[in-house]
């Protein structure tokens, strides 16, 4: 009977240090500093429960970048969340979250689209050279209160590595080691952002904007380059540094493809009005 009174006691300890609420949010539950994850759905994580962040790989320092969260599995009704950072910051990217403590969190759980929940959120990388982890755990809820038969599961760390700005370089002595595309600053951008690139030898260089559909947008840059790292500006109002024909465009998706030799790489970017 003590036993059990002992481990009631430090399960609602818990409970109350992670600051659970279903409904309103869910705090201090990642990986982070040793989380404990959603206890109060069930004491051990569920592997038909999968989480995962989407979103740029690397960011430039003190600049903020879009990144999203998804959760697919469990009883598939609605979804919660729980994201923290090791040196960054995170934010709401609109009204379905909210910041906690520094960390982020739902406003209300948010139901399933087909066979998925998402969220968006923001990312303000640190002011130093780092690689930064976004940490993250949700919990897949069946809708009734009763929080028994839900599940959950921790996302895999998400890796960001914070680069500083890649103004445009053009030296005889740089010897870059490898070719590297750069995610656009800032993102998501109004009206214009920056694209910054590597390439390790000599040689005919692309790179050209898509739409969600794939259709070309402009091209910033079509000509040989030496190795070196440069810089690209994009506007969404038309035209750039390398010129171009007139065009509007309006918020959404888009894309942009580095071809460099064999070299071919494609980044996503986010034009938000």
């Amino acid at each position: 009977m003590k036993i059990n009174l002992l481990l009631t006691i430090i399960f609602l300890s818990i409970i109350i240090y992670a600051n659970i609420d279903e409904m309103n949010g869910i705090i201090g539950l990642t990986k982070k500093d040793g989380g404990v994850g959603c206890v109060c759905h069930d004491l051990n994580p569920t592997d038909s429960v999968i989480v995962w962040i989407e979103g740029p790989d690397s960011v430039l320092m003190n600049s903020t970048a879009q990144f999203r969260i998804l959760i697919t599995g469990g009883p598939a009704v609605a979804g919660g969340l729980n994201i923290d950072t090791y040196f960054g910051a995170v934010d709401s990217a609109d009204t379905l979250t909210k910041v906690l403590f520094g960390e982020l969190t739902h406003t209300l759980t948010n139901p399933y689209q087909d066979d998925t929940v998402s969220w968006n959120f923001l990312y303000t990388a640190p002011d130093s050279l780092v690689a930064d982890t976004i940490y993250s755990v949700a919990n897949s809820v069946n809708g009734d209160g009763n929080p028994t038969f839900d599940q959950w599961n921790f996302g895999e760390n998400f890796i960001v590595h914070i680069y500083d700005n890649p103004v445009f370089v053009q030296s005889e002595n740089l010897q870059p080691d490898d070719f590297v595309l750069y995610q656009n600053y800032p993102n998501p951008f109004n009206p214009s952002t920056n694209i910054g690139f590597r390439i390790a030898d000599f040689g005919f260089v692309s790179l050209i904007v898509y739409d969600a559909l794939g259709n070309e947008v402009v091209t910033l840059i079509n000509k040989d380059l030496p190795a070196g790292e440069y810089e690209a500006e994009f506007s969404a109002k038309g035209g750039s540094a390398s010129g171009g024909n007139a065009y509007h465009l309006t918020s959404g998706i888009y894309f942009y493809r580095l071809k460099a030799g064999s070299y071919v790489e494609t980044k996503k970017m986010i034009l938000m009005k």
